[in-house]
């Protein structure tokens, strides 16, 4: 029994993002005559925000790759504002109702095979979630990329017109383990088109593509997200957005402790 207890932990600690190519490309900072903070700061509001809103259901697939298996999770979703978000997973029937929970800096997963919650640390945070390339910060957004990141705009040697770049460096005092973040977004409507993700030493590690944009209600997001990363060759991790609604009336009820081991 200690033995499955101590693989399921591993397995529920797990996600991550990543990217295909190895990426080596030399930019040029904008000098801070040129760059508008309010612009750059309305851009990373915009993309904190964007699957979030005041509060968000969706329902969600997940699909794992690697060159020896491959599964799909399907799981539910809600959140409200920042700093609430509460996962249910619905099939296979192996996860089955494995829920996760984060309020606030606080994060709890429940094993309903062992009956048991789980208090995740903050140094577990960016591993890897269920198995995929998604790590727990990047499923439950604990971190911000307004709060914990500074930022400037950069333009790439073979930047798009269409497109605006900003580069993100982790705050000193945050427990973001990447070197830095550059987030290309549409400049029509702010809409990411991709995040690349760099270690200490400038090494490209994964990187997150954004696609198939659709309308949820008023809300227009990227029902596609992407993710490959560059130190695990045949790797890949997919989640997609099937339903999604937004600010609509969510019972704070959810949001419990007590809702984790809660059967759908």
């Amino acid at each position: 029994m200690q033995k499955t207890t101590n693989i399921s932990i591993v397995v529920v600690q797990v996600i991550t993002i990543s990217f295909l190519l190895i990426f080596s490309m030399t930019v040029s900072k904008v000098p801070a005559s040129q760059a508008s903070d309010t612009e750059v700061e309305e851009i990373i509001n915009h993309i904190d925000q964007l699957y979030r809103s005041k509060t968000s259901h969706a329902e969600i697939a997940m699909q794992i790759m690697t060159p020896n298996w491959e599964r799909t999770l399907s799981m539910t979703v809600w959140t409200k504002g920042t700093d609430k978000t509460f996962i249910r997973i619905n099939s296979p029937k192996k996860e089955k109702d494995i829920t996760t929970l984060r309020i606030g800096k606080e994060m709890w997963n429940y094993l309903p095979k062992v009956n048991k919650t789980f208090k995740i640390s903050p140094s577990m945070m960016m591993g890897s979630w269920m198995g995929s390339d998604f790590t727990n910060d990047d499923l439950v957004r604990e971190s911000s990329l307004i709060d914990d990141y500074s930022y400037q705009l950069i333009i790439p040697d073979d930047a798009s017109p269409d497109l605006i770049y900003i580069e993100l460096i982790p705050k000193e005092d945050s427990a973001i383990v990447w070197g830095k973040v550059v987030s290309a977004v549409r400049s029509s409507d702010y809409l990411p088109v991709w995040q690349h993700f760099y270690d200490e030493k400038e090494k490209l590690m994964r990187v997150l593509n954004y696609k198939d944009i659709k309308s949820f209600g008023a809300k227009t997001i990227p029902t596609v997200m992407e993710m490959i990363p560059m130190n695990k060759e045949g790797h890949k991790t997919v989640v997609q957005f099937l339903k999604a609604e937004f600010d609509s009336k969510i019972d704070d009820k959810i949001f419990t402790r007590r809702n984790l081991q809660k059967r759908k």
